[in-house]
């Protein structure tokens, strides 16, 4: 019975960690392609997930920033779309002017990514549905990569979202 029972966890441990491997091998590749073409605005989609697995990445290059300080950010909306049940893993990515990773902002939801980065500032536009719609967040980047920004959704009501990186 104990044989039987450590081949399943051997036969299952074969078969799902390669997969975990492949979650985002080739993220530095595709995102420099992203980067390098500078399309502003425009979502490329990488991958293709559908209802029997399988991963995309949807890449949005949203702009660079000059700060006041001169350090260049690039700024890029990544959702990664996974396992069956379709759960997205949101970040705005920050790279920078020599395209090099710096960190990112985790997002709970896609519909909380920002929608655009105009003269430095990163405009958060309501799209969710239990969001008021005429709320819209503006985080001022000139002044170097916050620590962290609240979002706001409805009235005084929110979150708070934290930089992973070096700045």
């Amino acid at each position: 019975m104990k044989r039987i029972y450590r081949i399943q966890i051997l036969f299952a441990l074969l078969t799902l960690v390669p997969s975990f491997g492949k979650s985002q091998i080739n993220d530095g590749n595709i995102r420099l392609k992203v980067l390098q073409k500078k399309l502003i605005g425009k979502e490329l989609v990488f991958g293709k997930w559908n209802e029997k697995g399988g991963m995309e990445t949807r890449l949005t290059y949203l702009g660079a920033v000059k700060t006041n300080q001169g350090k260049i950010f690039k700024i890029m909306n990544s959702v990664w779309v996974w396992g069956l049940s379709q759960r997205a893993t949101n970040r705005i990515l920050i790279f920078n002017e020599k395209n090099q990773y710096v960190g990112n902002y985790y997002l709970t939801l896609t519909t909380y990514l920002p929608t655009k980065l105009k003269n430095g500032v990163l405009i958060f536009q309501n799209t969710d549905v239990s969001c008021n719609k005429n709320t819209i967040t503006r985080v001022n980047l000139k002044n170097g990569l916050p620590q962290e920004f609240f979002r706001k959704c409805k009235n005084d009501f929110g979150d708070i979202y934290g930089f992973d990186g070096t700045n």
